[in-house]
């Protein structure tokens, strides 16, 4: 499965609504044998996020959880993949992808993965399946 920023973020946040069905859509997955999929994109994002909504101190508590975990596959977006994300980025213009969800896109196409941890309805809009 893969895990998107605002899943990340929500899951982070105590305060937030959807945290707690984000937390445990993921533990279930990860108690199933799953393993989670990010790119290094969304992690930029999620680090830059919570450290802007929560702070620093709690940016650096979510690295240190995720950091080095066997459960989770961090892939990086290289050239190849960056070309295929901006001619989708491009193609789209009736949808309000932003560059990061295009790259995620084409990493869950490139890898086959049908399901996205995510509040981002743009992964509908893409064609995947999103939990919860």
């Amino acid at each position: 499965m893969f895990v998107d920023t605002a899943a990340w973020v929500a899951a982070a946040d105590a305060a937030d609504a959807a945290g707690s069905a984000v937390r445990k859509a993921r533990d279930q997955w990860l108690s199933d044998g799953g393993v989670l999929t990010t790119t290094d994109y969304v992690i930029d994002e999620t680090l830059t996020t919570i450290r802007f909504r929560l702070g620093l101190d709690a940016a650096e508590a979510w690295w240190l959880t995720i950091d080095g975990s066997a459960r989770l596959r961090i892939e990086s977006i290289d050239e190849a993949r960056r070309e295929r994300a901006l001619s989708l980025f491009f193609r789209y213009r009736d949808k309000r992808f932003s560059f990061t969800d295009c790259c995620s896109f084409v990493l869950m196409r490139e890898l086959q993965i049908r399901r996205a941890l995510t509040l981002d309805h743009h992964f509908r809009q893409a064609g995947f399946e999103v939990i919860p």
